[in-house]
């Protein structure tokens, strides 16, 4: 069977996710469903980060299976034409190799977080960004966020219903930059903690506030208990920005300790 990558943008204020759930339309119900529409096929979409309900996406990848082959531009116009009115884009298709996986083939996935801080409230960004109205200084922030940095038991940023067999990640990098009323923040790893990048930005806030010393941050990471962190940041400013896989499009990577925790088990372990 024919195999696809689609690299897809959305809105995920009106879905209750990435995930196919009982309670409400999921981007990924929608996806199937707009396939279907198309070929007659019954397929599974599969994604490589199951986003929560409220939070968007630049760059969500995810491959399926066709039981014949149809050109790849073909397939993304016709999934798009059946996708309307919902606010998912199909932004490119293209064939992929049989063992590709859109999650366990992933090296490295891109969050980013807005903050609009400023005093008054969004108009046309409602929905899209976290909005802070008092003051927040961001070269502390940046202070803070360098003691994340790095391999760490993360579980004073893990979510309480995450399924993740260990706490231990690598975060690569993360960035702190305010662009005029915005303050953006943006995490790279192979693989997160479930609300992981939220919990990180909520404690950020923090100190962005003067509520907490830069050093604060280490203190609560060290500290390995979720109750030692900051809140919870809500899912409107998180977006997936991107998806990284090896250069050469195969699928199954040699794996590290994080790649076998995730290609073992089902489990959510993204944001």
């Amino acid at each position: 069977m024919p195999r696809y990558k689609l690299t897809i943008e959305y809105d995920g204020t009106e879905f209750v996710g990435w995930q196919r759930q009982a309670n409400g339309l999921s981007v990924q119900e929608a996806l199937e469903t707009a396939v279907t529409r198309f070929c007659g096929e019954q397929v599974q979409v599969h994604g490589a980060g199951r986003t929560d309900a409220g939070v968007h996406a630049l760059g969500q990848t995810a491959h399926l299976d066709l039981a014949r082959t149809v050109p790849a531009e073909v397939l993304r116009s016709a999934v798009n034409h059946h996708l309307r009115p919902a606010a998912i884009s199909v932004l490119d298709a293209e064939p992929a190799a049989e063992d590709f996986d859109a999650r366990l083939s992933a090296t490295g996935r891109v969050y980013l977080y807005r903050i609009l801080n400023r005093r008054a409230p969004p108009a046309l960004e409602r929905g899209r960004v976290w909005h802070v109205a008092p003051p927040l200084d961001a070269e502390a922030m940046r202070e803070g966020a360098r003691h994340l940095i790095g391999h760490h038991d993360f579980s004073t940023f893990r979510d309480s219903l995450c399924q993740a067999r260990s706490p231990l990640k690598t975060l690569d990098a993360l960035e702190l930059r305010r662009i005029g009323d915005e303050i953006h923040i943006e995490a790279q790893a192979r693989s997160f903690l479930h609300r992981q990048v939220r919990n990180m930005a909520g404690t950020l806030k923090l100190v962005g506030l003067g509520r907490w010393h830069p050093d604060d941050v280490g203190r609560a990471l060290a500290a390995r208990d979720r109750r030692a962190g900051g809140p919870t940041a809500p899912p409107e400013g998180l977006y997936l920005v991107e998806v990284r896989y090896p250069p050469d499009g195969s699928g199954q990577i040699p794996g590290d300790r994080e790649y076998s925790e995730i290609s073992k088990s089902p489990a959510r372990t993204a944001e």
